[in-house]
This record gives C-alpha cells, sequence and structure tokens, in this order.
C-alpha cells in the first residue's frame, strides 16, 4: 500500500536543490557515457513507436541522447517536432494530439509516450484523448499534480509566464483535471531532490495501472540519469496489454528507494482537449 500525500502541501524546492541542478545534471550526463554498453544489453525493443516530448524551454535535441539509445534497442523513436516548447500555447495542444494518432497510423499499434517534465503533462493529456492509440506513459518529473502554483521554483514560474505570454494561474485553470491519471498504464518517475518542481506534484494517484518510482537525481538531469534509462527499458520491453508495476526486488533496492508514495485521490472533472 503507497503512502499517500497531499500535492496541496507542496512548496517550492530548496534554494539549495535549485542552485545545485546544474552541476548535479552534469554529474547525471557524465554518468551515462560509461554505463551506456552495459544500458545497451538491456531487453531489447519489439520495434513499437515511441513517442519523445522534451520539457519546458527544451527542444528534440535535448532528447537525442534518449531517442539514439532507444534506437539501439529497437524502438522507433520519434521526436516531438514542434521545435522549443515553450508551454500551451495556441493550437498545440491539439497538434500533439494529431501527431500521436498519425504515429499511430502509421505504424498500425498504440504509441508509448515519454515526457520529461511539462513534455509529461503534455503526453498524460494526449492520452487522456486518444487512449487506444496510446500504450502507455512515462513521464520524468512532471508536475501534474500540481494544485499550487507556489510548489515551483518562482524563476521557473516566472520564466513559463513570460514564455507562453499568461499568467500561470490561468494556464493551471485551462487544464483543470491535470491530477487525474489517464485511462493508460502510466508511470511517473521523480526525485525527492528535484530543485525545479516539487516531488509530491510529480506523483500519481494509486490505481491499478500507475506506478510511482523513486530515483536520485536532479530535475535538469532526469533525461541522462542511467537509473531513470533503466526503468524505461523495463517499462518499454512490457508486452502490450500485459503491463505491470516496477519491480524494486533484489539488487534494484540498492538503486531504488524502497518507499512507494501516491497521490491523494483528485475530484474527478472533465479534460479539456478534444481529439481533431
Amino acid at each position: 500500500m503507497a503512502t499517500p500525500v497531499d500535492a496541496a502541501t507542496a512548496s517550492p524546492p530548496s534554494t539549495l536543490l535549485a542552485l545545485s541542478e546544474g552541476w548535479r545534471a552534469l554529474l547525471e550526463a557524465s554518468s551515462l557515457i560509461p554505463t551506456l554498453p552495459l544500458l545497451d544489453r538491456l531487453p531489447k525493443g519489439d520495434g513499437h513507436p515511441v513517442y519523445v516530448l522534451p520539457g519546458f524551454m527544451a527542444d528534440s535535441q535535448s532528447t537525442g541522447m534518449l531517442r539514439r539509445w532507444l534506437d539501439r534497442l529497437g524502438y522507433n523513436a520519434i521526436p516531438w517536432g514542434f521545435g522549443r516548447n515553450l508551454g500551451p500555447r495556441g493550437n498545440l495542444q491539439e497538434r500533439m494530439v494529431q501527431t500521436v494518432a498519425n504515429i499511430a497510423r502509421h505504424y498500425d499499434q498504440p504509441v508509448s509516450l515519454i515526457g520529461q517534465s511539462l513534455g509529461g503533462v503534455f503526453a498524460r493529456e494526449i492520452a487522456k484523448v486518444l487512449p487506444k492509440q496510446v500504450r502507455q506513459i512515462i513521464t520524468l518529473g512532471s508536475p501534474f499534480g500540481q494544485s499550487n502554483v507556489e510548489s515551483t521554483y518562482p524563476a521557473v514560474r516566472r520564466l513559463f509566464e513570460l514564455a507562453t505570454g499568461e499568467d500561470i494561474q490561468n494556464v493551471r485553470r485551462q487544464m483543470v483535471d491535470l491530477p487525474q491519471p489517464a485511462p493508460v498504464p502510466c508511470t511517473a518517475i521523480f526525485s525527492r531532490t528535484d530543485g525545479i518542481a516539487h516531488w509530491k506534484t510529480c506523483i500519481e494517484r494509486e490505481t491499478a495501472i500507475t506506478d510511482n518510482v523513486e530515483v536520485f537525481a536532479s530535475h535538469c538531469g532526469m533525461g541522462f540519469n542511467p537509473a531513470i534509462y533503466y526503468v524505461i527499458a523495463d517499462r518499454l520491453s512490457l508486452p502490450n496489454g500485459a503491463w505491470r508495476k516496477f519491480d524494486r526486488s533484489g539488487w534494484r533496492a540498492l538503486v531504488f528507494p524502497e518507499s512507494v508514495y501516491a497521490a491523494t485521490p483528485p475530484m474527478p472533472v472533465q479534460h479539456t482537449l478534444a481529439a481533431s
């Protein structure tokens, strides 16, 4: 039984965590290179498409290392294709929905979605509109459970408002059902040392098709963290329709904390995206 946590009680990450994001991300990236030979030996993919969405202010170059590794494992890793992620501007959400629908149609099978930070928020919303076209979701430090905008580091919050041209409160009201789980399997990867988004806002409620996996990571370095790559490979290797929660037994207990957390259940509301 997961320990329930309330995202409404989340406060911004500490200044120490935020200021250490840069060097911690560099450490994670530098540790990835020597571990790639081992990561390349993880279970091979079945060729299904994997759509990778970058975090806020990032573009597809930021996910290049991850996508190249997924290609080597045998998946068809696809960049998101919308330039820099500047938030939910214009009809971006509808265009992403159409993109995933087109990918599923092209490959004639459901698509797995991997989203870092804001990209994971988008991934969950896409799956709510296209549940039959989405195989599973993997989010990396994505604050979809954010009910209190004060739980994001203030400088990042101001940057988001400048990029979107909207008050973050207004954006949050437009996407009122964010905490509601998507009707597809979802693994939320989070870190209690995240220096950008409070970890309580990055976890799913407990259901039969959700799981929250804790890692030791910075926010910005999640796309280069070897432990996260291991979780991604484990999740993607599951046969379609045979999803299960992440196994922390054996040696994995040395890398992945045993304690399991889950968000308190949100109020059910109507979602805002519509399929095009």
